[in-house]
């Protein structure tokens, strides 16, 4: 059954490449289920009630679909475009992103995804970062410390744990976390029902579409940012152990991912109206409850912001590791003191990297304006705009016209919707 698809007269969304790809993994199908969740869900969705509020629940509602839809798809040709190069070279080694942004467009792909990469996570980093500084300025108001204040009072934690260098050491706090972006979205869900009994809202009060076009793009910035996570594409489909099988995988879990966040900004909006905040936590009622949520995912993901920086230090220790500087210094024969000055310039090279993202998170005017404006860039370009273009390059010739016509689209409305919903984010919409 699960191959009847590919055989049968209906064709699937993306046809079969003739060539098998790479060797499997020993993930299962229910593994690589949970592992793409984990990757997707993050604190996003916490800010999807405010983007409701923005665009209006009818609208919000639309636009969650659309960008799930859309992912659903480019995370399909991403690894359609990965098979094709390994049936053109049997010596390809695409493993990464931008091992495929460099088989495209060669260096400068390379460099382009990579840089696109990297300015994405340090924008979920600062998202981390300006939440967790939110979050503990409510729970701690009136004890004269700011928001900023709190931000740097984390730095020196996160440096030290930047230090360490496994993750598996880190990743049951990611779980951590996890829980407590579920738990918080249940107390959420409970208070909006609370109030449904109470009759303390009327229905018609909470608008469908919003009145300030604008808004439409603003929302569609934080929705985009929800679906985080398109970088670990090809990471996951490797790790299948039946391969075959990921498109149907991708879209259970894509499917329940958008049932969800329609739900939540939808009950979050209807609870709170225009007092939605842009982190739907600090609208919570002050109880011991909602303090201990709100310390749980602070807790979680400060222990979990190095995750978010490795990818970040991979990139930024192997060009310090290719200068002729750091080569110099440690020469050719690498003894044990030579060995902890290279290590002590990681070190320092890795506090630098969360003191600027520190410095640039107490600058950020609100947890909103910063998702829709990462969302509207470095996330639709790398979520819509290369996997389209890639797709054309490799593909473009045997595509059907349909296929062409929809990568088009992506292109060009990612692009535009980059364009414009920087706009908006940075106007403060």
């Amino acid at each position: 059954m699960e191959d009847g698809g590919r055989k049968g007269s209906s064709s699937p969304l993306l046809e079969s490449s003739s060539v098998s790809p790479p060797a499997a993994g020993s993930a299962s199908s229910i593994q690589t289920l949970g592992n793409i969740i984990v990757s997707i869900v993050g604190t996003g969705v916490l800010g999807l009630p405010f983007a409701f509020k923005i665009a209006g629940w009818l609208a919000g509602s639309v636009g969650v679909m659309i960008a799930g839809a859309s992912t659903y798809y480019c995370m399909l040709i991403l690894v359609q475009c990965r098979d094709q190069l390994a049936s053109q070279e049997e010596s390809a080694d695409v493993k990464t992103y931008g091992d495929l942004g460099s088989k495209c467009m060669g260096k400068a792909g390379r460099y382009l995804t990579e840089f696109l990469v990297t300015i994405s996570q340090c924008g979920g980093a600062v998202a981390y970062l300006v939440f967790i500084g939110q979050n503990l300025a409510s729970i701690f108001k009136g004890h004269g410390l700011t928001f900023a204040s709190f931000i740097f009072l984390l730095v020196p934690l996160e440096i030290a744990l930047s230090w360490i260098s496994t993750l598996s050491a880190l990743a049951p706090f990611s779980i951590f976390a996890d829980v407590c972006n579920v738990i918080a979205m249940g107390f959420v869900v409970k208070e909006d029902i609370q109030q449904a009994l109470g009759g303390q809202f009327s229905f018609s009060d909470r608008k469908a579409f919003s009145p300030n076009i604008g808004g439409l793009p603003f929302a569609g910035g934080m929705a985009v940012f929800c679906f985080e996570g398109f970088g670990m594409t090809l990471a996951l489909e490797a790790s299948m152990k039946e391969r075959r099988t990921f498109q149907k995988v991708l879209g259970k879990a894509l499917t329940g991912i958008i049932l969800v966040y329609v739900l939540f900004g939808f009950f979050g909006y209807m609870a709170y109206g225009d007092e939605t905040k842009d982190i739907i936590t600090l609208n919570l009622p002050r109880a011991w409850t909602t303090v201990a949520v709100q310390i749980g995912l602070c807790l979680g993901l400060a222990f979990t912001f190095p995750i978010m920086l490795h990818p970040i230090n991979e990139i930024l220790e192997d060009q310090l590791k290719r200068t002729k500087c750091y080569q110099k210094l440690l020469g050719d024969e690498l003894t044990c003191s030579k060995r902890k000055i290279g290590n002590c310039a990681v070190y320092v090279l890795r506090s630098a990297v969360v003191l600027g993202l520190g410095a640039l998170a107490s600058c950020v005017p609100g947890f909103g304006t910063f998702v829709s404006l990462v969302g509207s860039t470095v996330c639709a370009l790398l979520s819509f705009v290369l996997p389209a273009s890639f797709h054309l390059l490799l593909l473009g010739p045997s595509l059907r016209l349909w296929q062409k016509a929809l990568d088009v689209c992506i292109l060009m409305c990612g692009l535009l919707f980059a364009v414009y919903g920087t706009y908006n984010a940075v106007a403060g919409v």
